[in-house]
């Protein structure tokens, strides 16, 4: 074989290179888990040059659009644990990502929509210290432990299951008909890095839940396989971005993890009185 035509191979064998790797992206499980490991990838190395990003890709911080060349994907972060749901049904993900490093611990929760072979849409609730009840080394204490595994395809909820728990939660925030909320035993919360279960067969979710916040613009990434939902969604009407993750078993709420990000400056509410971040609902 000439010289000219090895050259050849190998140009054409590194131009294909990062085809394949895009290829395997696509509206199936294994192809919108692609996805989200190459979103690892760029988070890990702080650099999303090597996700096959949509013309037009939407990059949102904190349901607010950002600039990706200023977004917190552009620092590298040392991941110590992330968790993934996978939506084939609308074409997204969620994964739930752990940053301890003490320099700047995070905190992430990250939904991605893939549109024909593309990464359409970055979404980050960025949590970090100042944000409610922010501790990331609590999170870490609890997340990784906590039974999240494929469930039984016996015994999977349906995704309208799935979702009406998740709704009852949330619905409970307004008017406090806790009574409705398909509460499991044990249910655990981790609420920003606060725990509020003791390790008991009767811990309960239903601990601290306030009355009179409406919790608006519910948009739904729904995982059957792991019975799984998450809800990003606005804590009070003008309120605060805000995410809820549900593991339901058989129906019943079994672990919820909340994200919720407060601008410098905004006073949080609840029952009409001003509460500091730091402290508990």
């Amino acid at each position: 074989m000439s010289r000219i035509a090895c050259k050849w191979i190998v140009l054409v064998a590194a131009l294909a290179a990062p085809m394949a790797i895009f290829a395997q992206v696509a509206c199936t499980r294994d192809g919108l888990q692609a996805a989200t490991n190459l979103y690892i990838a760029a988070q890990t190395k702080g650099d999303p040059s090597g996700m096959p990003l949509a013309n037009g890709l939407a990059y949102i911080e904190n349901m607010q659009v950002v600039d990706i060349k200023a977004g917190v994907i552009q620092k590298p972060l040392k991941i110590d644990f992330h968790r993934t749901l996978i939506d084939t049904a609308t074409c997204q993900t969620f994964t739930e990502v752990i940053v301890t490093d003490k320099s700047h611990p995070y905190v992430l929760g990250t939904r991605l929509r893939v549109n024909h072979d593309k990464i359409a849409e970055i979404e980050s609730m960025v949590t970090q210290q100042g944000d409610w009840l922010f501790n990331a080394d609590n999170y870490m204490k609890w997340s990784p432990n906590e039974d999240w595994g494929m469930i039984p395809e016996g015994q999977r909820d349906s995704r309208d299951t799935l979702v009406a728990a998740a709704n009852a939660y949330l619905d409970a925030f307004l008017e406090k008909k806790i009574d409705l909320v398909p509460w499991g035993y044990p249910c655990e919360r981790t609420e920003g890095g606060l725990r509020t279960g003791k390790g008991a067969p009767d811990d309960s979710c239903s601990v601290g839940v306030p009355a009179g916040v409406n919790i608006v613009g519910r948009r739904f990434i729904v995982d059957e396989t792991m019975g799984a939902v998450v809800a990003f969604c606005n804590f009070g009407v003008g309120g605060i971005p805000d995410s809820h993750l549900f593991r339901v078993e058989h129906g019943k709420l079994r672990f919820v993890h909340t994200l919720t990000h407060v601008p410098p400056g905004y006073k949080v509410r609840v029952n009409g009185k001003p509460v500091s971040p730091n402290a508990s609902k």
